[in-house]
This record gives C-alpha cells, structure tokens and sequence, in this order.
C-alpha cells in the first residue's frame, strides 16, 4: 500500500468514525497534539541533555532509567521498564525490536516506519555494522556494536555520545539537538567520533 493509499484509508476511516459519532475532531486533535507535544523524541532528547549536564543524573540513568525519568512525569507509557545504554568511543548500542516493534512511547514518540519493518528486525541483529552503513553510520572496526532487544517486558534507549563542541551548552540547546534516531542507535549527532 502507498503512502497515499494509508492515508486515504485513514481520512476516510476517521471521517467515518466522527460521522458515527464515535468520535470528535476534538479528541482526534487531542491526541495528535499530546503527541507532538507531551509524547515523544523531545522527551527523550530533555533525558540525554540532562545526562550530558549532570554526571549524578547520568549514573542514576544508566543504573535504574524506570527510576531516574520519573522525575519528568512523562506520558506515553511504554517505560515500566526502560533501560538505557550508553554509547562510548568503544561501544556503540543499537536497538530493535525482534517480535514485533517494542519501542518507549514515552520518551522516543511513535516508532519510525522502519522500526517495524521485518527487513530492519531481521537484519540488524544478523548484520549491524551494515545496517548502520545504510543508515550512514560508519564506525570504526574496533568499535563493538551491541544490539539490544526491545521486548514487552523492557524497552532500551541510547544515550548517545555527545559531541565535544557540543560541551558547555545548556540543556535546552542540547535537547534541541537530539534526535530520536540517534536514541535508536542508526544516527551519530553531528561531530561525533566515527
């Protein structure tokens, strides 16, 4: 199905649900704005930020991330058990989901089309290092690639590696420069080690 095709089905099926009076184009509203404002990759952009910030956060973070992100009261869900890692010079970390497309709403928003995509599932596992390239990810051979496997019990989240001409910023200017597929572990941010 095309992309246009999807969202064809999805106007026609939301102006059918609101005809029936199942739902309001308020709610729909609702629920497109608390995603784009309450649920999403900023939230988890504010977490690395504050990571980068403030060394006693960070440890809590890579410790018990459940405990640590409560402070932000985040919506979303999907974080009952959140476990992040860290990527280094020497490790980078990547996420998938296996089974299905385990994602934290919560912090990350609504997966990326190719989270879900079986070709994406099947091969990072099999083959990281050229899935990363595909993605324009080029490490070094002597950096390790460790692949987490997102399920319903636990979700994973990358604290990426932050730039060094990045250091001294503000939080704000630093979570305005995550971005979620560098959460996912596919994207280096711009002036990272590679």
């Amino acid at each position: 199905m095309s992309e246009t095709d999807a969202r064809l089905r999805a106007e026609a099926l939301e102006s059918l649900l609101i005809e029936k009076g199942l739902l309001s184009v308020s709610q729909i509203d609702d629920v497109i704005t608390r995603y784009n404002e309450r649920v999403g990759p900023m939230n988890g952009a504010r977490v690395v930020a504050k990571a980068w910030c403030d060394s006693r956060f960070k440890a809590r973070l890579l410790d018990d991330a459940t405990s640590a992100i409560e402070e932000f009261a985040f919506e979303g869900g999907e974080v009952d058990k959140l476990v992040v890692v860290e990527n280094t010079a020497d490790q980078h970390n990547l996420v998938v989901c296996t089974l299905c497309s385990c994602y934290p709403w919560a912090v990350l928003g609504l997966p990326p089309k190719w989270y879900k995509d079986p070709a994406y599932r099947s091969r990072v596992v099999r083959e990281p290092r050229a899935v990363l390239a595909e993605f324009g990810v080029q490490l070094p051979a002597a950096t390790a690639i460790r692949v987490w496997d997102s399920s319903a019990e636990i979700r994973y989240m990358v604290l990426p590696e932050q730039p060094k001409q990045w250091q001294g910023k503000d939080e704000g200017e630093l979570a305005a420069l995550v971005t979620r597929d560098s959460m996912i572990g596919v994207e280096l941010l711009a002036g990272s080690a590679e």
